[in-house]
């Protein structure tokens, strides 16, 4: 857990609170080691500290609360990130990734407000109303979806974040189809997996742009057609290939969005093309300054995306039955297994660009 802005992990022994209404109790088995909780760390995500991290879990549910009904002890669960409601609002729209439970975020409590992990009387949010992190969590029943048993949960539980949000990224946000030319900025746990969807709706062209030659491997191995170092050798790349007139859609997935990202992107589409903003700054950062010339008279779009502009409870259960099919890679994505206590390592690996994904793996 965090401390505070600018501080490391630390492992700590909490007081757990048994599942209420709606709720359940979880043993985490695995955890994903994503940007966002590093995010906690540098202060671009605002929350209440302190703070269990970890927002991409797997695990078996090991006690309900009352009114739990799809959930039994014994259940595999992969969590979202987003806890989905299904009667606010948004939710009754189709908009579950922007369900109200995501105001939580914030003092990531639970939905009525309160903690379920404690410690000599403190209350200690949990990351995402999740904190896989913990081996152990109370959970609202809205961040649990189950999955078949026979699936590794030490792999499939990069489906709770990277891997739909990248996804979904190029093939919902995106709209990317057959033929078109995608570029993507950006080759990290969520750019990898928009590489992967951009692929599988058929794009002809996938430029994956990273200065890592690690990740521009990986990428070139699961479904990008040509790679660069950079923005400058990505637009050259671009030119050329469509001649002259431009990309259709330019996904941005990097780790922190600036100006030069945005710039490069917005110049790399075509009249018309998209520019998806997955990846974000600190929340007092302008980093999106663009010339309303080009964007009227070229009718150029550029918007943001959660979770890829997916629904969790639909997206997480398709990815699992392509990674089944062996339409979706997942087992490659890991580059690294860390136990608990080296997560500080994970994350110095993370900032090093060594790994695509590293997972945490818990041990009971």
């Amino acid at each position: 857990m965090l401390y505070d802005v600018g501080k490391d992990w630390e492992i700590v022994d909490l007081e757990l609170d048994p599942p209420k209404a709606n709720e359940v109790l979880v043993r985490f088995v695995a955890s994903g080691l994503c940007h966002s909780d590093y995010h906690l760390q540098t202060g671009d995500i605002p929350v209440r500290y302190p703070i269990v991290g970890g927002h991409e879990g797997a695990g078996i549910v090991e006690q309900v609360g009352e009114g739990v009904s799809r959930l039994k002890p014994g259940d595999h669960v992969v969590c979202s990130f987003l806890p989905v409601c299904g009667h606010c609002r948004f939710c009754s729209r189709g908009q579950t990734n922007l369900c109200d439970l995501g105001a939580l975020f914030v003092d990531n409590c639970l939905p009525d407000g309160t903690f379920r992990l404690h410690r000599d009387g403190q209350d200690y949010g949990q990351m995402c109303l999740l904190g896989t992190f913990s081996q152990y969590a109370t959970l609202s029943v809205h961040s649990c979806i189950k999955v078949d048993d026979d699936l590794p949960l030490e792999t499939v539980v990069l489906a709770g974040c990277g891997v739909p949000t990248g996804w979904g990224t190029a093939v919902n946000a995106g709209g990317v189809r057959a033929g078109d030319t995608v570029v993507v900025y950006g080759i990290g746990g969520v750019g990898i997996n928009a590489v992967q969807g951009a692929a599988f709706a058929g794009a002809q062209h996938v430029i994956a742009v990273d200065p890592l030659p690690n990740k521009r491997e990986i990428a070139a191995r699961l479904g990008a057609t040509h790679t660069a170092a950079d923005a400058d050798q990505a637009q050259e790349l671009i030119t050329e290939l469509t001649k002259g007139v431009g990309a259709d859609h330019a996904l941005v997935t990097v780790g922190v969005v600036t100006e030069d990202v945005i710039r490069a992107a917005f110049a790399a589409v075509r009249k018309h093309g998209s520019v998806i903003v997955t990846g974000i700054a600190g929340p007092g950062k302008i980093t999106i300054q663009l010339p309303s010339f080009e964007l009227t008279l070229f009718e150029k779009q550029i918007k943001g995306a959660l979770f890829g502009g997916g629904n969790p409870f639909d997206e997480i259960p398709r990815m699992l039955d392509l990674y089944r099919s062996g339409r979706l890679k997942l087992d490659e994505l890991v580059t690294t297994r860390y136990r608990l206590e080296d997560v500080n390592q994970g994350y110095q690996d993370l900032v090093d660009g060594k790994n695509v994904r590293g997972v945490l793996i818990h041990s009971h």
